[in-house]
Order: C-alpha cells, then sequence, then structure tokens
C-alpha cells in the first residue's frame, strides 16, 4: 500500500503526492505518514505507529525505527525539494549519527513528529540535527552526516 502525504502550499492549495516519490524506501520499510512541513533547510514529519510497524516490538515502536524515522524526513525534505527544481530525487546514506539521545521508545497506535534541520552542507554531504517529539516531549535526537549520492 503506497502512503500519500499532503503539503500545504501557499495561496491554501493542497498538494497530493505519493511518499514514495521522495524516498528511496518501499513497505515494509517506509517510516512516514505525512509531510507536515517544509523549508529549504528544514522539515517536519508524522509516523502513525501500527502493530505491524516492522520496527516495533512487544507493542513498542524501537530505537532503530526511531534513527530511520529521521533519516526518512531528511530524504523527504531533499526529495521534496528535487521535485520542486524538476530533479532526479537523490539516494542518501546514512555516513554517521553523532550524540543520539533517546529519551522514551514510543508505543503502538501514537504518532510521532520528527523535524529535521540542515546544519551544515559541505559537498554532497548534509549534517543535519534530527528532533522526535510525542506530542509536547522530545523523545529523542541526534546529529546525522547523510552522504547524498550524486549520480
Amino acid at each position: 500500500m503506497n502512503k500519500i502525504f499532503y503539503i500545504c502550499k501557499k495561496k491554501m492549495k493542497t498538494e497530493k503526492i505519493n511518499i514514495t516519490d521522495l524516498i528511496p524506501q518501499r513497505e515494509p520499510m517506509v517510516m512516514l505518514s505525512n509531510l507536515l512541513k517544509f523549508t529549504d533547510n528544514s522539515a517536519t514529519t508524522c509516523l502513525n505507529i501500527t502493530d505491524d510497524n516492522i520496527f516495533c516490538n512487544n507493542g513498542v515502536f524501537q530505537e532503530s525505527g526511531l534513527i530511520e524515522n529521521i533519516a526518512q524526513t531528511a530524504a523527504a525534505m531533499n526529495g521534496y525539494a528535487a521535485l520542486m527544481k524538476k530533479e532526479k530525487v537523490k539516494l542518501g546514506f546514512i555516513g554517521a549519527v553523532k550524540n543520539l539521545n533517546i529519551y522514551k521508545l514510543p508505543e503502538v497506535n501514537s504518532t510521532i513528529k520528527t523535524t529535521v534541520s540542515i546544519q551544515n552542507k559541505v559537498m554532497n554531504v548534509d549534517i543535519i540535527k534530527g528532533v522526535v517529539m510525542q506530542e509536547d516531549s522530545v523523545i529523542a535526537e541526534c546529529e546525522m552526516k547523510i552522504f547524498l549520492d550524486e549520480n
């Protein structure tokens, strides 16, 4: 099943885009439900955690799922920017995860919101900060180096 996300555009228009047009992952590895906000240097997504998610164990979304969710939010940001410029969506690869803090693991049937922001860009490497929220609490955060494939 392909997920669709909606982006609010200027002049109150809403655009439908298949989430898999923005990221290289395919089911069951898609860890985004909606792209909520986009700027040139940041993006916010949400994920509705379901019991059939491959990163859930004993009713809890695991650490590896949180890391993948942050990386896919960065991929969606880059993918949407490429589509807006009518360019090919680039593949990205996690090069490093730094200062990872996980304060709480979200439960099944809950929603998380993830914001990534570009801290630095050097050639084909984005250094991003990712923050995962549940309700009003930060539940995870890290810095990530993401290498973008230029081919």
